[in-house]
């Protein structure tokens, strides 16, 4: 039995009757630009062939009614017209902010039924939430006829995670999820969602990107990435500039000297300092990438973690470990992906040296008396996208 057609009859087992149709959408890495998306900044992210799947069904009563194969317990049952920010649900939250989203921007959804299941690695930076909003947004928007676009869903899903979640990211990842393409990362401009799909065909160059999962889990809702967020912000207002995306690289020294001078907190300084370099390698590693110059983008991947590590300061010592321990074992680059504290580090290295490097990545762990981590290649895939009807 394909996996389509077990999450059909799981469905059709739960609810009574066949789902209307399947949809995926993926988790995703970002191979550069970090915290940078809610600076107005530029990411460059690439989909996982790991996705979240909905088996979905409309309904017209107002219920809405929710399940995971993934977490423990029965089905959520809710009111669409009962749905308001901060009210909780657990998982579930993620997929019925999506339908409060879209009802609250004068969408008609009237309810439905909706079987979920997913192989994002939860926890792991990998943008598990966020598959969960862009898979339930593109069911809602096919079924009802919206007429929205991936980026429109995409923003949807953000909106969903800020308000009714509660998390203040930014849009990448939800981006990533609607709109990345097979075999291409995804350049985006965050302040008016321009992209453009760069081809990233590390097999042609005889090379690999490694995600390495710590098994350490985060969470954003705990308070450091908001806090991070209005420092940002903080930065920005004290340089009288609307975000720190107006900032140009050319002029970061003498802003940070002037936040300096002006009695700044040091935190504030130390992540305009990220953002505005961060930003900057985001652009360094689209030229390379248009040069055909991959392996040039290694050490910029490593001034990435530095930053991420030393002003940002959201990495931990596994996430260390993994970028030191490749390094080491003649990785060309590597740093943290994601929001940090925790989840998953990417390490770009030579296709011959990839189980190499992953051994020594996972003998430091054993050293260390760390969780063995989880290490696979990050294989640029496709976004979201129904898969057809429901058999």
């Amino acid at each position: 039995m394909t996996e389509n057609a077990e999450l059909t009859a799981s469905f059709t087992e739960l609810y009574g009757a066949a789902p209307e149709g399947i949809w995926a959408a993926p988790g995703r890495v970002n191979l550069i630009g970090e915290y940078t998306d809610f600076n107005d900044g530029f990411v460059m992210p690439l989909a996982l062939p790991h996705t979240a799947r909905a088996a979905v069904a409309r309904r017209t009563d107002g219920v809405l009614r929710l399940h995971s194969t993934d977490v423990p317990g029965g089905v959520v049952s809710l009111r669409v017209d009962e749905l308001a920010p901060h009210s909780g649900h657990g998982w579930a939250a993620y997929p019925a902010g999506v339908v409060w989203a879209l009802r609250d921007a004068g969408h008609p959804v009237t309810g439905a039924d909706i079987q979920l299941t997913s192989t994002v690695p939860v926890g792991a930076g990998l943008s598990s939430s966020a598959a969960l909003e862009v898979v339930t947004a593109l069911a809602l928007n096919d079924l009802f006829a919206l007429g929205l676009s991936a980026p429109e869903l995409a923003v949807l899903g953000q909106r969903a995670e800020n308000a009714f979640v509660g998390v203040p990211c930014g849009v990448m990842d939800q981006m990533a999820s609607a709109c990345c393409t097979e075999g291409h990362a995804l350049y985006l401009d965050t302040r008016d969602l321009t992209q453009r799909q760069v081809p990233f065909d590390l097999a042609a160059h005889g090379l690999q990107l490694l995600v390495v999962d710590t098994r350490v889990k985060h969470s954003l809702g705990d308070g450091a990435y908001a806090e991070r967020r209005a420092g940002c912000e903080a930065g920005a207002r004290a340089l009288g500039i609307g975000t720190l995306r107006d900032l140009p690289y050319e002029g970061l020294d003498a802003a940070l000297d002037a936040l300096a001078a002006a009695g700044e907190d040091e935190s504030v300084v130390r992540y305009v300092r990220h953002v505005v370099s961060d930003n900057h390698r985001v652009e360094q590693v689209i030229a390379l990438l248009d040069a055909g110059e991959v392996r040039a983008a290694g050490p910029v991947l490593n001034e990435g973690h530095v930053s991420l590590r030393d002003d940002l300061r959201v990495s931990c010592p596994e996430l260390d470990l993994v970028v030191a321990s490749a390094n080491a074992a003649g990785a060309l680059g590597a740093r943290m992906t994601g929001g940090g504290f925790g989840g998953s580090a990417i390490v770009l290295v030579e296709e011959e040296a990839a189980d190499a490097v992953a051994k020594s990545v996972t003998e430091a762990f054993t050293s260390a008396g760390f969780a063995t981590p989880g290490v696979f290649p990050a294989v640029p895939s496709a976004g979201a996208r129904r898969l057809g009807p429901a058999a």
